[in-house]
Parts: structure tokens; sequence; C-alpha cells
């Protein structure tokens, strides 16, 4: 049962532990694409996978605990367009969430390049090698990082809409310091 006015802390704990790790990841794709062939492009591009990797995890985890513990209800008072419009973002991001890891496992298969989890875990290549599909793939995983930096900016500007403007009390209700009624 969800708490009436806010998030549980279980909900808080993986919101935000994705969000910063999200930050860091797009920040990370963003550097690492523009370094010469060598050990510090190769080094990076192992960490973006493998923490993909932990994105997906957490975003597999966020489904599941929201299956379980569905969301407290949109404040009262809220416009129509925006009672219809924040869950078709909440399930974007969360879509996101989910492709841009697949695409880049799948993009590694098809590039030919075996992903060992942490240098440890070899996951299997999910798709055979093939430059044509490698190509599409890389170009869906860059459109999607694209869109998830757009998503990104409109949920951060309704936040502030939300906290700033109408303190209406939508922030605080994922806000990790503060207590669902």
């Amino acid at each position: 049962m969800p708490h009436s006015t806010g998030y549980r802390p279980t909900a808080k704990a993986l919101h935000w532990v994705t969000a910063f790790i999200v930050l860091g990841m797009l920040a990370l794709g963003l550097w690492m694409t523009g370094l010469p062939l060598g050990f510090t492009k190769l080094y990076a591009y192992a960490w973006h996978k493998w923490i993909g990797l932990v994105v997906l995890l957490l975003t597999l985890g966020r489904l599941l605990w929201r299956w379980r513990n569905p969301p407290p209800a949109l404040p009262r008072g809220l416009p129509a367009w925006q009672k219809t419009l924040a869950p078709v973002a909440h399930w974007t991001l969360l879509g996101l969430l989910l492709l841009m890891p697949l695409t880049g496992w799948l993009m590694s298969s098809a590039g030919g390049v075996s992903v060992y989890w942490f240098g440890y875990i070899p996951l299997p290549d999910v798709v055979p090698r093939n430059q044509a599909l490698f190509t599409t793939l890389r170009q869906a995983h860059h459109l999607l990082a694209r869109i998830l930096i757009g998503m990104l900016i409109v949920h951060v500007a309704a936040v502030l809409h939300h906290d700033v403007l109408r303190r209406d009390g939508v922030f605080r209700r994922m806000w990790p310091f503060t207590r669902g009624a």
C-alpha cells in the first residue's frame, strides 16, 4: 500500500541512486566518445558498460517495486494535462532506462565485443556479430541518449515548476529526507 502523500524509502533510494548513476553515465558516455583510441578510452567504455548493466538491474528493481508498491496518487488541484502527462513522462523515463543498457549490450554483441561484467562475469552475446546491426544499434543508442537527456531536462523542469512555482509538495514526495504521511 503506498504512502498517502510520499514515496516509500525504498522507492526514494532506488530513484536517487539511479538518478546519480545515470547522470554519471551520461557524462562518461559523452566524454569517452571523444577520446583517442587507447587504454583510457577502452577502460572508460568498459566502465560505461558495467555501470550501464547496474542501471538495467536497478530499473528492473524499480519496476518490480512499483508493481508491488504503487506510487502515491497525484495531488489534487493539478491541471488535467499534468495528470495525463506525468505518468507518460515517468514511464518514458523508465523505458529509456531499460532501452539504453539493452541497446548497449546488443551493440557490443553485434560489434563482436564480449562483455565481462566488472571484468569477471561473462555475459552472453545476445546477437551474432554483424557490422550493419552494430551501426544501427549504435545510432539507436546515441539517439536514445539524446532523448533521455531531453526527458531529464523536462523532468527537472517539472520538479522546479512544482517546487518553486506551485509549491504543491510534489518534489518533497520523492525527496529522501522527508517522510510520507
